[in-house]
């Protein structure tokens, strides 16, 4: 396999010449089966695990290697240990269902992602706007896919509303099922570009996915008539070759959107909202009832939405949440490895006794 097609860089050549220098190989995550993985490598597919010392130094989650990851491995036949996670670039992720504080890594080294959003029943503003956080916390850049154009109803309004929340952010009007307008997403398909595909159950992922590869790879299930809702036909994600030259990840719908990094997503998101904010009389100001609030007189003035700031409102809690959590795991890991470095310095003390 051609590296250079798969998104292999020069930053990466760079990252990698000491393990050349070791006769080592490079791969990259082709799909991911709990603590097995399929990479990618000019030798070919190699089966893989993670090696003993990788593993030992491995301090949370966000260390194992993802799809779309660059690692270094030690190969056998056609079976390899992977010695080694290489940089990334871009990392989406997202906080894992439920109530555990934990972080679920969907994709790595991405340069573009396709929102795909059905226009039908199931087109939900609020919903891509969380989408749009995530994948601009994630360093991709983001594409806003308008699929079934032929049964979609309101495409205008659907066009409207989304004007007022991806200033600046491409969208591209197709139909995956009638291979109408796929041809205007070529500019993000170019070799050794990596692009993945994002979006609710339904929404036409699959379709998409077996058009822009010419032929059925993956199984495609019709939604709901009276939601549009679809049920998960793709389980897990996986990098696929297109013809093209480019790398496509497709990713399961996911049920659940709750973040895991905020640092710049809400920011460039609801940029107008933190714009107004800056000429709010108090620095602290928490948009409700204080006096010479800015972003409230806009609200008065119809310059802003209360559906936008109410969302707005909602992640910045969301974040705020789980800053705290995160924190207080942090807190709890460093007092456990602590404790556990204690333990063994008395262990050898008793030893040398």
């Amino acid at each position: 396999m051609n590296l250079d097609l798969l998104g292999w860089s020069d930053d990466l050549a760079l990252s990698f010449a000491p393990f050349a220098a070791q006769q080592f190989q490079v791969g990259r995550v082709a799909r991911q089966h709990k603590q097995l993985y399929t990479l990618y490598t000019e030798a070919g597919e190699f089966a893989a695990e993670i090696s003993g010392k990788f593993r030992y130094q491995v301090q949370s989650t966000e260390d194992l290697p993802c799809v779309g990851d660059w690692v270094v491995i030690a190969a056998t036949g056609q079976t390899a240990t992977i010695q080694h996670l290489l940089p990334r670039r871009t990392l989406f992720s997202r906080k894992v269902a439920g109530a555990t504080t934990e972080v679920q890594l969907i994709a790595a080294n991405l340069d573009s992602v396709f929102l795909v959003c059905g226009l039908d029943h199931d087109f939900n503003v609020r919903r891509i706007e969380r989408y749009l956080v995530m994948i601009w916390e994630s360093g991709a850049r983001p594409i806003i896919v308008l699929n079934k154009v032929d049964i979609g109803e309101q495409i205008e309004q659907c066009l409207l509303d989304l004007e007022t929340i991806a200033v600046g952010i491409p969208m591209v009007q197709i139909s995956a099922l009638h291979d109408q307008g796929l041809d205007e997403l070529s500019p993000w398909l170019q070799p050794g570009q990596t692009v993945a595909l994002v979006g609710s159950s339904g929404v036409g992922k699959s379709t998409l996915t077996n058009q822009l590869m010419g032929e059925q790879i993956q199984a495609v299930q019709a939604v709901r008539a009276d939601d549009s809702r679809g049920r998960h036909t793709t389980t897990s994600r996986q990098l696929i070759c297109l013809p093209s030259g480019a790398v496509l990840i497709d990713t399961p719908g996911l049920r659940e959107l709750q973040l895991w990094t905020t640092q710049t997503g809400v920011s460039t998101v609801f940029n107008e909202i933190e714009a107004l904010a800056k000429h709010c009389r108090f620095r602290d100001c928490q948009h409700q009832q204080e006096p010479g609030c800015a972003v409230q007189a806009a609200l008065a003035s119809g310059q802003l939405e209360v559906q936008r700031l109410q969302s707005y409102q909602k992640l910045c809690r969301e974040e705020a949440y789980l800053h705290r959590k995160q924190n207080q795991k942090a807190q709890i890991n460093t007092k456990a490895r602590w404790k556990k470095i204690t333990k063994s310095i008395r262990q050898q003390q008793q030893d040398k006794w």
